[in-house]
């Protein structure tokens, strides 16, 4: 059931600092207290953690997911001592990147004793999950929690159910810890509200974690969780997943459970929004999505396709042929930043010299495809949303400003207006696996974004991750390397620039500014081949060894 709602009449100043003192009492449970952060930070926060937790809390939280779960359902570490370093950690990455709305630790710790006794008692895990922190988007209701979705008049509503995907994976062992940031409408490549403020990326706090799970990749970058849920509509958990350098997953929409869950558009259509995890490997993505699955989530929630999770076999014993993937170096509006193209290049060569046949994708109309999805967002003109934004009087961020309100596609459309771009849509669609046919591949490797991590405030180009959004193909991003500001530079005649759009992402690529950043990039499949996509990447990595650098 959809949050219940009430008006803010107080000043959207006194609802915010609210809203950061009850998140500040939450990390203030926490017993004995967590060391606080440095006073002056440097840009560059990912080893902080290490000088301000035990042994024993780092220990437990620098484990490989594998490991983690492999020790926890057989009992060699119990859920308690688990769920306590989880906690004490994601309070050490509030303080170093501001992710977190707030943590529970009276409802993990109970849950946690709670699986501890029930293991005592039959010497056997709850389930797959057994013991394992989670942390979850915000946005995705827990009973009697605030359920915002970003925005200040929102700020009184209150979850009345756990959303179904939460119910699906707490029977499965799963201990949620810790509600991660969103930003304001939760349709930014950002992370930034007038409610917590703006995420910054534990890499370099002067760009953006990304969004709109941005809480989720910071949170999961610094291991204050290993496996979180987060929401996809146009790259909201690409984005985050590749700026932060660790694996998100976009799957096909209608496989995992939808309901009770807060969004602004709630029934409509028109550009399905999914959920999906974001972890620190690609084995939390499998290991979610099967459970999710498995559990027939169908049978409760109509909607779902009932499609069972399928075991899927990768390599030359694959359809009798070899594995073939397109690269998409552009889509024909903007050119990546060159640590992206050295990634695709680096990765197009050891999967060829690795007996993988790869050839070039090219792009189909990507720019049409903004178009239609642009239109199809807002087919009310933005009006709900710009006046939950207006009614409590809080300030529009940057980021709001462009999608609503400088974004020449947003328009209130008649009925007849809807059905035409509900009809384009179809027809891209159509057109799309026309041209997939042409080639032949079993994936697309393909850019998460024009650049690595972008400063603050700029993330204006969503054409790499929204693309697959429309045509509703799975998608997961992971991470390759790192920025090298002495090789990750323009050639000396790079060329005429493909589009206005271009010239400018062009113009914002500076090496030493962007040095030490995570490059990642994004595999895709066809509509309902999640599992392959997965076991595709499984099988790259295993046979190139990615990523090529650590980034932990």
């Amino acid at each position: 059931m959809p949050p219940s709602k009430s008006s803010p009449k107080r000043s959207w100043q006194d609802i915010a600092r609210e809203a950061q003192d009850y998140r500040d009492l939450t990390i203030a449970q926490i017993s004995p207290p967590v060391s606080e952060v440095p006073p002056h930070l440097p840009k560059n926060v990912m080893s902080i953690p290490a000088s301000l937790l035990d042994h024993t809390e780092l220990s437990i939280t620098n484990l490989p997911l594998e490991e983690l779960l492999a020790s926890l359902t057989s009992g060699r570490l119990s859920a308690v001592a688990v769920t306590t370093s989880y906690l004490r950690r994601a309070a050490v990455a509030q303080g170093l990147v501001n992710c977190i709305t707030e943590l529970l630790p009276s409802l993990s710790l109970k849950r946690a004793r709670e699986l501890d006794e029930f293991f005592q008692q039959n010497g056997k895990p709850i389930g797959p999950l057994h013991g394992l922190p989670i942390s979850i988007k915000e946005h995705i209701c827990l009973e009697g929690l605030r359920c915002t979705t970003g925005y200040i008049s929102h700020f009184s509503n209150t979850a009345k159910s756990d959303a179904h995907i939460l119910t699906v994976i707490a029977s499965a062992g799963a201990i949620f810890h810790a509600r991660t940031t969103i930003p304001q409408t939760m349709m930014h490549l950002e992370t930034d509200s007038n409610l917590y403020g703006v995420t910054v990326n534990p890499y370099d706090n002067s760009v953006t974690a990304g969004g709109s799970s941005g809480g989720e990749g910071a949170l999961i970058a610094l291991r204050g969780s290993c496996l979180g849920i987060g929401s996809d509509v146009g790259g909201s958990i690409r984005s985050p997943a590749a700026n932060c350098g660790i694996y998100g997953f976009k799957p096909t929409a209608f496989r995992v459970p939808t309901d009770g869950w807060g969004y602004m558009m709630a029934g409509a259509d028109t550009v399905e929004t999914v959920l999906g995890p974001l972890s620190t490997s690609l084995f939390g993505l499998q290991i979610l999505m099967k459970t999710i699955i498995d559990s027939e989530p169908w049978k409760t929630e109509p909607a779902l396709i009932p499609m069972p999770w399928r075991d899927v076999k990768v390599g030359l014993e694959d359809a009798g042929r070899k594995l073939r993937i397109g690269v998409l170096w552009h889509d024909g509006v903007v050119r990546p930043h060159p640590p992206i193209t050295r990634a695709l290049k680096l990765l197009n060569d050891r999967l060829q010299a690795s007996g993988i046949e790869v050839v070039d994708f090219k792009p189909r109309l990507h720019d049409e495809a903004w178009a239609i999805l642009s239109s199809l967002y807002y087919p009310d003109g933005g009006e709900f949303d710009s006046n939950e934004i207006d009614s409590s009087g809080e300030p529009w961020r940057p980021l709001s400003k462009f999608i609503l309100q400088e974004n020449p596609c947003v328009k209130k459309l008649s009925v007849g207006e809807l059905t035409y771009w509900l009809e384009e849509r179809e027809a891209y669609r159509k057109e799309y696996a026309l041209h997939w046919n042409k080639y032949d591949v079993d994936a697309v490797l393909c850019p998460v974004g024009p650049g690595v991590a972008p400063k603050h405030n700029t993330a204006r180009y969503w054409y790499y991750t929204s693309q697959w959004n429309l045509l509703d193909y799975p998608a997961v991003a992971f991470p390759v390397f790192k920025v090298d500001k002495d090789v990750d530079v323009w050639p000396h005649n790079p060329g005429k620039s493909l589009s206005g759009l271009d010239a400018e992402n062009r113009g914002m690529w500076d090496p030493a500014e962007f040095h030490g950043l995570p490059v990642s990039l994004q595999l895709v499949g066809r509509r309902f081949e999640d599992e392959k996509v997965l076991a595709i990447l499984e099988y790259v990595t295993q046979k190139v060894g990615l990523p090529f650098e650590e980034f932990s």
